[in-house]
């Protein structure tokens, strides 16, 4: 009873952040879901940085991505729907210190196209798989982030000769039916409409937005994810979570740190889904040792 009032809580807090705020908010100048503050003036525009973007052809897709810094190659993927590059801002701007941060706007979010085919996990692993091979001939360091792990893991277990080490945040196992997915324009502008005017500047083709959103909902409604998939990672993996977790529960993290062969298990106390956006100290001193491993 503890835990559901305390996740309750820090979601109540969240949105009445975002309401206290969201006045003060330059719509032209990018955020990312709920932002809660307003985005500096001298910030990276992670996700519609022409500096550094670039595009590689996937499949039926244009994918965009972002490419900083020098060295050991790390490739960034964010949360679903309601994600984009933006909203791993604190990572990029960390990691790029001392790697090559490989920052993907995962299909359909962003400036990334949406294609016709499914957006299933299979489906973004081999995006991903294409921009690693058009930027380097390594292995790389995979760091997701929701939506953005489950991609890792099917990327992991797919081209294992492709991942060296995977970082996952807020992903567990997936039993079908365990949530309800019945996302649309309306729920997602009432949540919050300046970040997702932002994002309809930004897509391709801002047209099918409901088309992909119901394509979505019946794939995240249809699927499970377990042994068959975690089980066939080879790499290391670091799974991360906060112990509030309200998309990915604590009990669910938990068994997928035990169906990964080569897993690592960092628990954030006290924290929600977006994690890294609450505790980012916390998560970042979690995660440097196992890079460094």
């Amino acid at each position: 009873m503890q835990k559901s009032i305390r996740i309750r809580l820090l979601l109540v807090l969240l949105m009445v952040a975002n309401i206290t705020f969201s006045q003060a908010q330059d719509p032209k100048r990018l955020r990312h879901f709920l932002q809660a503050t307003p985005t500096p003036a001298n910030a990276t525009p992670y996700g519609n940085n022409p500096k550094a973007g670039r595009y590689v052809k996937a499949g039926d897709a244009k994918i965009y991505y972002e490419v900083y810094g020098k060295g050991e190659s790390i490739v960034i993927l964010h949360g679903g729907i309601v994600g984009s590059t933006l909203e791993m801002a604190q990572f990029i701007d960390s990691l790029s210190q001392s790697y090559q941060v490989i920052a993907v706007s995962t299909r359909g979010h962003g400036k990334s196209e949406m294609g016709s085919q499914v957006p299933s996990y299979e489906r973004k692993a081999e995006d991903v798989n294409a921009i690693i091979k058009a930027v380097t001939k390594d292995s790389v360091t995979v760091l997701g982030f929701s939506d953005g792990a489950y991609t890792g893991y099917f990327l992991a277990a797919s081209h294992p000769e492709k991942v060296k080490k995977l970082i996952a945040i807020g992903a567990g196992e997936w039993k079908q039916g365990f949530r309800t997915f019945n996302n649309s324009r309306e729920v997602l502008f009432g949540m919050d409409s300046i970040y997702f005017k932002q994002q309809l500047t930004l897509m391709p083709e801002p047209q099918r937005f409901e088309e992909w959103l119901m394509t979505l909902n019946r794939y995240y409604n249809s699927i499970s994810i377990g042994k068959e998939t975690l089980g066939a990672i080879d790499c290391p993996v670091l799974v991360m979570a906060g112990e509030l977790d309200q998309n990915a529960p604590l009990k669910t993290v938990i068994a997928a740190y035990e169906m990964i062969p080569k897993a690592q298990l960092s628990i954030i106390p006290n924290a929600p889904h977006p994690v890294f956006l609450v505790n980012f100290p916390a998560v970042w001193a979690s995660m440097t040792p196992f890079l460094k491993q």
